[in-house]
């Protein structure tokens, strides 16, 4: 794991590359979920963080970069005393996230898929993908701020 960290009280940034492998999400989300509780964020939202970091990196691993192990997951997160921020991207070709069917209505009812994307959405306050569709940008706030306009997009 390499990870760059540019550390102060107010916040702690780091950038981590990882082998697209399962197992190489505990230690990600041992040193995030740390930088959390330094930051005194509550066990509501290290729980809600543990969760979509899991599902978010699990998605790059299989999805984005199809198991292959020769290829890079990278983290880059951001934690302080009002957020976190995390961006996590593949190596892969990307997907429209407007495509995946609700897994509550209609058809995506009984699909597999689209479970994970509807659980991140859920817990976390913004949720963007890139224009190629292989990097997601989430952000929890402690404070929960008013939220307008479309988030469902970020540019490179």
């Amino acid at each position: 794991m390499l990870c760059n960290s540019m550390t102060s009280k107010a916040s702690n940034s780091c950038s981590i590359i990882v082998d697209s492998k399962a197992a190489a999400l505990n230690d990600v989300c041992n040193e995030i979920l740390s930088k959390l509780q330094e930051h005194n964020f509550d066990k509501d939202d290290v729980f809600a963080v543990h969760l979509t970091l899991e599902e978010a990196f699990l998605n790059a691993v299989k999805h984005g970069n199809k198991n292959d192990p020769a290829k890079k997951v990278k983290i880059d997160y951001s934690v302080s005393s009002e957020k976190v921020e995390i961006t996590i991207t593949d190596e892969g070709a990307g997907f429209e996230p407007e495509s995946v069917d609700d897994p509550r209505f209609g058809n995506g009812l009984y699909e597999p898929g689209g479970r994970g994307l509807l659980l991140m959405n859920s817990y976390m306050d913004i949720v963007k993908y890139n224009e190629q569709g292989n990097s997601v940008y989430m952000v929890r706030y402690k404070e929960k701020p008013h939220l307008s306009g479309d988030v469902s997009q970020i540019q490179d």
